[in-house]
């Protein structure tokens, strides 16, 4: 395995941002015009965009949206209450304060790698190669796109730029904003392939040309526009891998912090904490892939499997199954009711042998009601199986109408997050709360 080496040098070229109006360098390292000037430093700064992202255990965004999402919709359920705010989040409604640590992670940590993704876009006027421009511009654009993306799916409103009180615009334009700049990008690559002196600077894993328009699928479809987000799903190559690459000095954060242990949170049960109306088929082979009998049954029933195994396992960017059923559900909508159950039967009848990470239910094709809303109900059952712990079952439950915060039956706590308090302390233009 190449060993992933990012120097320490690299978190102080990162800009620090206190909230979004402000920014700070790191005074004992090179200033940001030294940062910027070269495609090399370019390039390191563009591998601390996935290290600030990915890595440092509670404080990363694959963290905070995997708990912010989990615990508010009982796919996880915590062990120790004595990690208050992720106890919190799991009570929900106005428990959850704007000093809760986990949506303030979500919150900072997203509005860096943002912010210091649109420096690496604003300067790449220094890179004279093109391939090495489009590597560039391809991973920063990634990673602008996905903070906009974690943005939108948890807050009613965010702001798209850095400044002094910087305006805040609703959720749908934020996925739109995502989508433009993946656009931006994947035009440049056409231009010119990614350069070898890209790929061979930056930590392996990633692939550029798929993930821009998985992404640029998953936006579309999280902003309504189903004929963009089929089309970016039919460019993916679904048998390529890409991937978030960890090891023992840069670790999985879910491993490090929770997944690895009984001490924080783990799956509320092997039906993944779904109703029983939505419990997985008992023939499902994805549960065995996704969770495993827990050493202690006491605490926990069963623990995260799939890419929560160890330090060094690597978390997947999106998984085949998710572009698939972006199809299914984007028919669904349009009311093409004949290509959403084929979309869907790609994903039941996958076999682990079938599948780039080896995620595969293998179950009978769909044989319920052929109508969109009995359609659409088992495409929500498959995304909550198939993306399990990957931060989206929040997102999920709004967009298909599932039980809310104070209807029989809620399947989550919370709509969305409130804004945290040194947001509002610094942005005289943060919007109200949502109530809950």
């Amino acid at each position: 395995m190449k060993k992933i080496i990012i120097p320490i040098l690299l978190t102080g070229l990162m800009l620090t941002q206190v909230a979004c109006n402000k920014e700070y360098l790191n005074p004992s390292t090179i200033s940001q015009p030294q940062a910027v000037s070269s495609p090399d430093g370019l390039m390191t700064l563009a591998n601390g965009l996935q290290y600030r992202y990915t890595t440092g255990g509670a404080l990363s965004v694959l963290y905070a949206s995997t708990a912010g999402a989990g615990l508010t919709t009982r796919e996880q359920a915590v062990l120790n209450v004595g990690n208050l705010d992720e106890a919190n989040l799991a009570v929900g409604a106005s428990t959850v304060s704007n000093i809760n640590s986990v949506v303030r992670n979500l919150w900072t940590q997203s509005h860096l790698v943002r912010s210091n993704a649109e420096l690496i876009l604003a300067n790449t006027g220094v890179v004279s190669d093109a391939g090495t421009k489009s590597g560039i511009v391809g991973y920063a654009s990634i990673f602008r796109a996905l903070s906009l993306g974690t943005l939108g799916m948890f807050f009613e409103q965010s702001p798209v730029t850095t400044g002094t009180n910087v305006a805040f615009v609703p959720r749908v334009q934020v996925f739109k904003e995502a989508v433009s700049t993946l656009e931006t990008a994947a035009t440049q690559l056409a231009s010119a392939p990614v350069s070898a002196d890209f790929t061979g600077k930056v930590v392996p894993g990633i692939d550029i040309a798929n993930t821009i328009q998985a992404l640029i699928a998953r936006y579309s479809l999280l902003s309504g526009d189903y004929d963009k987000a089929l089309a970016a799903a039919a460019k993916v190559d679904l048998t390529k891998r890409s991937v978030y690459n960890f090891d023992d000095n840069t670790r999985n954060p879910l491993f490090e912090y929770t997944f690895g242990n009984l001490n924080v949170f783990q799956p509320t049960n092997a039906n993944l904490g779904l109703p029983a109306a939505l419990a997985p088929d008992a023939a499902d082979k994805r549960i065995a892939f996704l969770t495993k009998p827990s050493t202690n049954t006491a605490v926990a029933p069963v623990i995260a499997t799939a890419f929560y195994t160890a330090n060094n396992a690597a978390v997947p960017v999106y998984v085949p199954g998710e572009i698939l059923l972006i199809q299914a559900e984007a028919y669904a909508r349009k009311g093409d009711l004949t290509n959403a159950v084929a979309a869907l039967n790609k994903v039941l009848t996958k076999t682990a042998a079938q599948d780039a990470f080896g995620l595969g239910a293998a179950l009978p094709a769909y044989s319920g009601a052929q109508t969109a809303d009995a359609i659409l109900t088992e495409i929500y059952r498959n995304r909550q199986i198939e993306l399990a712990y990957q931060g989206f079952r929040l997102e999920d439950s709004r967009r298909f109408n599932r039980p809310g915060p104070g209807t029989t039956g809620a399947e989550r706590n919370r709509n969305f997050f409130p804004y945290p308090l040194n947001e509002r302390n610094n942005n005289t233009n943060t919007p109200l709360d949502p109530g809950i």
